[in-house]
């Protein structure tokens, strides 16, 4: 078996399975997990059926003030949506474990499950999670005393690895770094958000920063650090040179892209003639890979065609 880790897609397949989008709505996606769990469960199956070695919870926009002011709720039931979407990823392995018994043939016999981890910015609704506009105006420390309670829920529940995603800035991951040292036992990933094949969403340099927060990480804390929520045709320059000559010293890399459409506030999704992530798979295992996914606008047969095409790779 491959030591490539099959992640899902993003919120598209929920959306699909919901009904309806939730564009304009603070909860986003979170809302279904007080609404519609059916669809949740479902989408979780689309994925693991799909060949999903890792589903992430519904939690990505789930902070306990959105909560609290959306849906006019207190801290402690905050808390139990978010620990309720763990339980709704856990039945969908159980479901599936049960599916693919004595199947031998499936290559994502035993799916863990990561408890998605949205920055900051995501809760402030204006896009900043894009921009990062807002990490030069808050504290280290207010960045880890926002994202505590969620890791903790998540972790008590029972998530075998957090996704920290999104991340636009340097002070937001350094704060993620220092929080998680918290939480020993704890392992994780770090995706950050990116504006170019070079720079993280509020200008600075990715490499540089990634390279520093693996390394000043705990020892095996961090399992790969990399992009989400970006085109396919920056990621290469992105980590191109991170793993050049460094075999001592590899760093697992992480990337679970946008379909390759481009989305505008006047017209939303549109199709590009830019290639799709799907072109990109063989060159971002070279360049040190080992988690890859898809995110806005991708679902559960953008899925299948990456299962298909790292199991065709690491074929005997």
């Amino acid at each position: 078996m491959s030591e490539i880790k099959v992640l899902e897609g993003g919120a598209t397949q929920l959306f699909i399975n919901a009904g309806g989008e939730t564009d304009g709505d603070p909860l986003w996606a979170a809302r279904y997990l007080v609404t519609k769990p059916e669809a949740i469960l479902a989408t979780h199956l689309d994925f693991l059926r799909a060949g999903s070695n890792i589903i992430r919870t519904v939690t990505y926009q789930a902070t306990i003030d959105g909560f609290v002011k959306y849906l006019g709720i207190t801290k402690e039931e905050s808390l139990e949506i978010i620990r309720k979407a763990v339980d709704y990823a856990k039945e969908a392995v159980k479901i599936y474990t049960k599916e693919i018994e004595n199947n031998k043939n499936v290559t994502n016999q035993k799916p863990l499950i990561a408890g998605s981890c949205g920055p900051y910015g995501a809760s402030l609704h204006d896009g900043s999670e894009y921009t990062g506009s807002y990490c030069t105006s808050v504290s280290r420390e207010f960045l880890m005393d926002w994202h505590r309670p969620r890791i903790q829920a998540l972790l008590e529940k029972g998530v075998d690895v957090l996704a920290m995603e999104t991340i636009p800035c340097a002070r937001e991951a350094e704060a993620i770094i220092d929080l998680l040292k918290e939480f020993p036992d704890a392992r994780a990933w770090l995706s950050f958000s990116c504006k170019d094949g070079k720079s993280l969403a509020d200008g600075s340099n990715f490499q540089e920063i990634a390279v520093r927060c693996y390394k000043n990480a705990a020892p095996g804390q961090i399992l790969a650090i990399g992009t989400n929520c970006i085109a396919p045709k920056y990621v290469t320059s992105l980590f191109q040179g991170i793993n050049r000559d460094k075999s001592d010293d590899f760093i697992p890399l992480i990337v679970y892209p946008n379909s390759g459409e481009k989305y505008t506030e006047s017209e939303g999704w549109k199709k590009e003639d830019a290639p799709t992530l799907h072109e990109f798979i063989d060159e971002w295992l070279n360049l040190g890979v080992r988690y890859i996914g898809g995110c806005c606008r991708t679902c559960a047969t953008d899925v299948k065609l990456i299962r298909a095409k790292v199991d065709q790779r690491f074929k005997h």
